[in-house]
């Protein structure tokens, strides 16, 4: 059986997501995976492995932060390339809803 269309969606819109958040500010994964879970309805055990593969892929850079709290965070912002990423990435996103809604007889 399929998974539901709402859980690939979510699936593939994850990075973009992310990639917008960074773009406002820097952010530690934790509070990322928050507030995708409290807009999206996004599992926060999704966003790690993500986060590993955007670093490797040179769209974040990561540094430590001293917290209060506990231990160090570890903060992540874009790179030039991620910022680039996201433009790409958006614009596709804008494209690609203007079509479905298109085909589906709705205006945007």
């Amino acid at each position: 059986m399929t998974e539901p269309l709402q859980v690939q969606l979510k699936k593939g819109v994850l990075e973009l997501c992310v990639l917008a958040l960074l773009s406002r500010q820097e952010s530690y994964a934790y509070e990322l995976a928050s507030v995708l879970a409290r807009d999206v309805g996004m599992g926060e055990g999704t966003i790690y492995p993500l986060m590993r593969r955007l670093q490797l892929d040179g769209l974040v850079k990561t540094y430590l932060v001293e917290s209060a709290s506990g231990p160090s965070r570890k903060y992540y912002k874009l790179t030039p390339a991620g910022r680039s990423a996201f433009a790409t990435q958006k614009a596709e996103w804008l494209d690609f809803v203007t079509s479905i809604n298109r085909a589906l007889g709705a205006s945007r």
